[in-house]
């Protein structure tokens, strides 16, 4: 299936102890570009993250939003942080030396200096932790994915159907190229018999010429390329399950139409090919533009 790169999920999972809320939004981008924000308690379970959110993912610039509700009563302690104590206790001692003055420094008053007692998380179980974040990352990843695939369906009729306008194109100037051949061989004829008044015109002369015009204007292999290239397309966006994604190999086939349309427009002479050779290239630029979209 066909998924666009842009998308959004969202998902709340919680139990008798914390809270999980998971979103993800993502926009174009040439390669996978995961930005997680997250509390900085859950740094160590990153790379758990990262890897569960790839298999919803595989291009795009993709941002993810973890937030976290804790509802028991351990999520902090108090910290004794006798090191210092003992540091500021030292310099008081050393203060009341100095200065001549008596040291009544009590228990109460030393606890109130900075960083004497300092509040800090308590440790998480991370495998509890994984287990319910898990969770809420797949929830909201399922959600997330269906949106994008529901868009891709939009783009893949909507591809389908300039592919199609590009094969009418397509049609349009393998018909009337032979026609340009004959119209030219008959204005030549009767150029060169205006030119030579009664005399007799030499016809191998005449198909000489005939046959250098026509090698020079014709479009048959590129005709033959652009089908191709239709038909590889019609049949990626149809698979639409490629592991890495199907955007960079339609950008790569869109770039090849390109190449074929510009090359048509170069070698034609006939006013109707050149309009249906611009109409042509035009559609290859709405592919292109519409591919940037896709995963």
């Amino acid at each position: 299936m066909v998924c666009s790169m842009t998308g959004y999920g969202r998902s709340e999972v919680a139990d008798e102890k914390h809270k999980f809320t998971v979103e993800m939004k993502s926009v174009n981008n040439r390669y996978l570009d995961i930005n997680i924000k997250m509390p900085k308690k859950f740094n160590a379970l990153e790379s758990k993250i990262r890897n569960e959110l790839k298999q919803f993912v595989k291009r795009g610039k993709v941002d993810v939003f973890i937030t976290y509700e804790d509802f028991s009563e351990t999520d902090t302690r108090v910290r004794y942080n006798k090191e210092i104590a003992a540091e500021y206790l030292e310099y008081l001692k050393q203060m009341s030396k100095d200065f001549g003055i008596d040291n009544d420094i009590r228990v109460s008053s030393l606890s109130k200096y900075p960083d004497v007692f300092s509040m800090e998380d308590a440790e998480l179980d991370e495998e509890e932790m994984w287990e319910t974040l898990k969770k809420a990352i797949d929830k909201a990843g399922e959600e997330f994915l269906a949106a994008r695939q529901k868009e891709g369906e939009f783009l893949h009729k909507d591809l389908d159907e300039k592919l199609e306008g590009m094969l009418e194109s397509v049609d349009f100037i393998t018909e009337r190229s032979p026609v340009i051949i004959e119209e030219y061989r008959n204005r030549l004829r009767d150029k060169v018999k205006e030119l030579l008044e009664d005399k007799a015109v030499d016809e191998n002369r005449l198909i000489m010429e005939v046959t250098l015009y026509a090698d020079k204007v014709s479009v048959d292999e590129e005709l033959v390329r652009l089908r191709s290239h239709v038909k590889a397309m019609r049949d990626a966006l149809n698979k639409g399950d490629d592991k890495e994604g199907i955007g960079r190999k339609l950008d790569f086939l869109a770039q090849e139409m390109n190449r074929e349309s510009n090359t048509i427009l170069s070698k034609s002479t006939d006013l109707e090919i050149s309009d249906r050779g611009i109409s042509l290239k035009t559609d290859v630029e709405k592919v292109r533009e519409q591919i940037q979209n896709i995963e």
